[in-house]
């Protein structure tokens, strides 16, 4: 076992439902588990009529948090991802249990779509299910959502849908009982979800069914302990079950072979849940796959530490669909980069991750031109708030946006006002390195870059080009006398020096 933890990797889920954490070995190509563990949670549950978190909630979720932070306390920093779903993006108090949870795990915390979540399920399920289907459909029923995907070897189409286990049990069995009318009610109201994706789902086609997480790998295991089933999940399963539980008429009379104590007050909505999209796609059975998000976190996880980063791709194909100047675009790139290399060495271990934001709205600064001239930053910033892109998290996906926003005219400061203290100073200077790029590249010409080095001491950004260069380039002179007009709304000040020739 290697005594520098270096090959061993992390996932955390912060599920509506569940918390689950998944640590593992990479070795000869293959994921070695080290360690596995899940604990019930319930964060939905503290959703209050406000749309916020309650303490009971919060303090439940954190304890969970304080015992995973003691198993992954030796695992590098970088290979620990920690994500968050349903609950945390609906939850509009959810900055500061993040704020509590990073303080606790040492890593930032990931709020992520719903369609990233979905792609990030279907890694997960490809990697571990045994059967390779040519294409199938994987159906995962969470806390608060339910993620129906369908593809190949990638996702080909995705969607997150707002019921889940513990959102359909409070709306339908808060009580604990489970009658007819209740259960009738919640089968109509997960066909009513179901409806608008029958057909879109329907017209793909898949050979083979794929359920994943913890409902339906409970579902499974009831059914194959009453006898119900013989190995997977079969929709005549699900109707035995069904009538099993309206017979018992409450949770806690639930008395059936591999149901949990702790999952029976969620197991009604879950069982409605897979019912509805059983009957309303037409499955009669459906295998299962202990593989799911946590899986899929690691293998995307590793995929960045072997350059196949899908954000990458993500980024390559924003910029085509937008018809950017690839050219261009590589040469602000390029200079951003050179500046940020030349004045990164206070960042410390985070520099390449605050590198590698640059370059990606460097990449992109201009999608917006697609849209139209005028205002084209706040075009490019608007589309990239909005859009679903392969990989990113919500925090990335914004941050990438605001550089964008911001790479011209007038600072946006009321936008950095927004972020913390330490993370507003690092994105200041972000876009004032991709500000200055653009700048230094505002003719469009395939000339040599600009002979500048900068310098930054605590707010001050210093330029200093080869003597002669700016006397012959007045244009880029006045521009960087703009520029620094514009840098003075933040505590930003921009100095340009000329210095001789070696």
């Amino acid at each position: 076992m290697s005594s520098d933890h270096s090959d061993w990797f992390a996932a955390i889920d912060l599920g509506s439902n569940s918390f689950h954490l998944l640590v593992v070995r990479q070795r000869e190509g293959r994921l070695q588990v080290l360690d596995k563990h899940r604990e019930m949670v319930r964060l939905a549950a503290g959703l209050n009529q406000q749309g916020c978190l309650d303490d009971d909630s919060q303090q439940r979720g954190l304890a969970c948090l304080s015992r995973f932070a003691e198993r992954v306390r030796n695992i590098p920093r970088h290979n620990l991802r920690v994500v968050g779903t349903n609950a945390l993006r609906r939850a509009r108090n959810s900055a500061d249990f993040v704020h509590r949870a990073e303080e606790l795990l040492g890593r930032p915390v990931e709020i992520i779509s719903g369609r990233e979540e979905a792609r990030l399920i279907f890694s997960g399920v490809s990697y571990a299910i045994e059967n390779q289907l040519q294409r199938r459909l994987v159906v995962d029923i969470g806390g608060g959502s339910t993620e129906l995907i369908l593809g190949e070897q990638v996702p080909r189409l995705s969607e997150s849908l707002y019921m889940g286990c513990v959102t359909m049990s409070q709306r339908y069995f808060a009580d604990g009982c489970i009658g007819q009318s209740a259960m009738k009610h919640a089968c109509l109201s997960a066909l009513q979800e179901m409806e608008p994706f029958e057909a879109l789902f329907g017209n793909f086609g898949w050979d083979g069914v794929v359920g994943a997480s913890g409902t339906i790998l409970a579902i499974r295991d009831v059914l194959i302990g009453e006898g119900w089933s013989q190995h997977e999940i079969s929709l005549e399963g699900v109707h035995k079950l069904i009538k099993t539980m309206i017979k018992a008429g409450h949770v806690d009379k639930l008395n059936l072979q591999g149901l949990s104590e702790e999952r029976r007050v969620v197991f009604p909505g879950g069982v409605a849940i897979l019912r509805s999209v059983m009957d309303s796609l037409g499955l009669k059975d459906m295998q299962v796959s202990t593989g799911a998000l946590r899986e899929g976190v690691v293998i995307d996880l590793l995929g960045r530490y072997q350059h196949n980063d899908i954000r990458n791709d993500s980024m390559m194909r924003l910029g085509e669909r937008f018809q950017v100047d690839k050219e261009h675009a590589r040469r602000v790139k390029h200079t951003a980069l050179r500046l940020f290399d030349q004045s990164a060495e206070d960042l410390g271990e985070d520099a390449g991750d605050y590198r590698t934001l640059l370059g990606w709205a460097a990449d992109v600064h201009e999608i917006g031109l697609d849209i139209a001239h005028a205002q084209y930053h706040k075009h490019g910033g608007y589309l990239l708030t909005h859009m679903d892109l392969a990989g990113f998290s919500q925090t990335e996906q914004q941050r990438v946006s605001l550089l964008v926003r911001s790479h011209r005219r007038k600072f946006p400061i009321d936008e950095f006002a927004e972020l913390g203290k330490p993370e507003r100073a690092i994105m200041l200077r972000l876009a004032s390195l991709l500000r200055l790029a653009v700048v230094l590249h505002r003719g469009r010409t395939q000339a040599a870059p600009a002979p500048v080095s900068l310098a930054i001491d605590r707010n001050t950004l210093t330029l200093s080009f080869l003597t002669d260069w700016l006397a012959h380039h007045p244009l880029t002179r006045l521009d960087l006398e703009t520029e620094a007009e514009c840098l003075a709304a933040t505590p930003l000040r921009l100095e340009v020096t000329e210095a001789e020739s070696d």
